[in-house]
């Protein structure tokens, strides 16, 4: 049987508005140019805000006192799961030396980055999560001043909550930019922030391409597209909740796909007459995004066995994937292209996105084929040293002069030639004895 598309997506219409590539680089050559006048500037016209951009700690302290205690024992636990996952990475780091042959010793060691800068959205939705996220994992990693910045909110600032996750997480400094400006600010170190060395978080399209231009002087977590996710179900699977699954992760917005891979077409069927049932029960404007995206990237597509489920899967490498299906062991050990796997009913990709630990800054548009998601080891550096005794040198020195010179490289060979020729006497002396 070859593969069936039962739901088909017929993609987003043309966009309307222009490229943000073009409006992004003048953002960025004016906020290089001006510096904090310029953040100002784009603060006060792009989102209302004219208050002060660094937020200070008693201003965190009266946000706190704003959220509720429940929401805040929550936020708590989701810190406290984050963070000891983030932990165990770091001590899957290893610093090593190994000796490879006799007086010839290397080693890797694993660095910490200076100074990092984490992007926490605020529109539409208050996304509490990735300030714990982003901030807690470059603490977990040992990086020693963090930076955090979110879009104000005209007339009131940081939405309270996210203040309270970052200050938790352990942000050392915050401040009240978001969109492009708050993306320079971290990258070219204004408000008294030290320059970045990292810039993490997802962000909308000016956000993604402001860190796609700032790549190289510093370095990125990711270029992140909008969400996405796929189910994998078989038929034990329960069609309501891979329905709901599906347009929970849809209500991200009008641009996130949301696929069904199965190879049961009563399951298929039941799943696509819930769905409508699904959208209309969610509030606005939750609603419009879920019933957008479904009608334009939706897709359920029907194969033969498990096996042709996998290999699309890999195919689609989506930033989530959800298997829901008999026999979770096979598909761990089967599944390789993916953000982050959630297997069996009971792991919904929402608690992978709010509290249940691993990262949920992940890739996007089929890029995990050949990256991970954000973790500690985006925040450290692997270096490697070595180290030469005299009995390792004759025979690495010869092969250093060969292939230099092989090269067309005579200066490499000489540095080569006058350590060998140091050692010969020595040599000689050892061997007359």
């Amino acid at each position: 049987m070859s593969i069936v598309i039962l739901k088909s997506a017929p993609g987003l219409p043309a966009a309307a508005q222009g490229d943000a590539s073009d409006v992004v680089q003048l953002m960025l050559a004016r906020l290089k140019l001006e510096g904090e006048a310029a953040a100002r500037h784009y603060a006060a016209r792009l989102d209302g805000w004219t208050g002060e951009i660094v937020v200070t700690p008693d201003e965190v302290a009266r946000a706190c006192e704003q959220v509720p205690e429940e929401l805040k024992t929550q936020i708590r636990y989701a810190h406290d799961n984050i963070r000891r996952f983030a932990e165990a990475q770091r001590a899957s780091a290893l610093d090593f030396q190994t000796e490879l042959r006799p007086g010839l010793i290397a080693g890797q060691k694993q660095i910490p980055l200076s100074a990092a800068g984490a992007y926490v959205p605020g529109g539409r939705y208050a996304h509490i999560a990735s300030a714990l996220m982003t901030i807690t994992t470059a603490r977990a990693a040992g990086v020693p001043q963090i930076t955090a910045v979110s879009p104000p909110q005209a007339g009131r600032g940081i939405h309270p909550a996210i203040l309270y996750a970052m200050s938790l997480a352990g942000a050392d400094r915050i401040l009240a930019l978001g969109g492009v400006q708050g993306v320079a600010a971290l990258a070219f170190g204004l408000f008294g922030a030290p320059p970045a060395d990292i810039l993490v978080g997802p962000g909308n399209q000016f956000v993604a391409e402001a860190k796609r231009q700032l790549f190289g002087p510093v370095g990125i977590d990711m270029f992140a597209g909008p969400t996405d996710s796929l189910v994998i179900a078989d038929a034990t699977a329960d069609p309501l909740t891979v329905a709901w699954d599906l347009v929970g992760q849809a209500e991200h917005g009008y641009n996130s796909p949301v696929w069904l891979v199965t190879d049961d077409r009563r399951l298929a069927d039941a799943v696509l007459a819930h769905i409508p049932a699904c959208v209309a029960d969610l509030p606005e404007p939750n609603r419009s995004s879920a019933q957008a995206a479904w009608d334009a990237l939706g897709e359920v597509i029907l194969c033969a066995d498990r096996e042709e489920m996998a290999a699309t899967a890999d195919r689609y490498a989506p930033e989530h994937l959800h298997v829901q299906a008999a026999d979770l062991g096979w598909w761990r050990s089967r599944l390789s292209a993916y953000g982050s796997l959630f297997l069996g009913e009971l792991t919904t990709v929402a608690f992978g996105d709010k509290a249940s630990g691993p990262n949920h800054v992940l890739p996007t548009s089929g890029a995990a084929r050949y990256t991970g998601g954000l973790s500690v080891h985006k925040f450290l550096k692997t270096v490697t040293w070595q180290q030469v005794e005299p009995q390792a040198l004759p025979d690495l020195a010869r092969a250093t002069a060969a292939i230099s010179r092989a090269e067309g490289m005579e200066g490499h060979a000489r540095t080569a030639d006058i350590r060998l020729d140091k050692l010969r006497p020595a040599l000689r002396q050892v061997g007359n004895g």
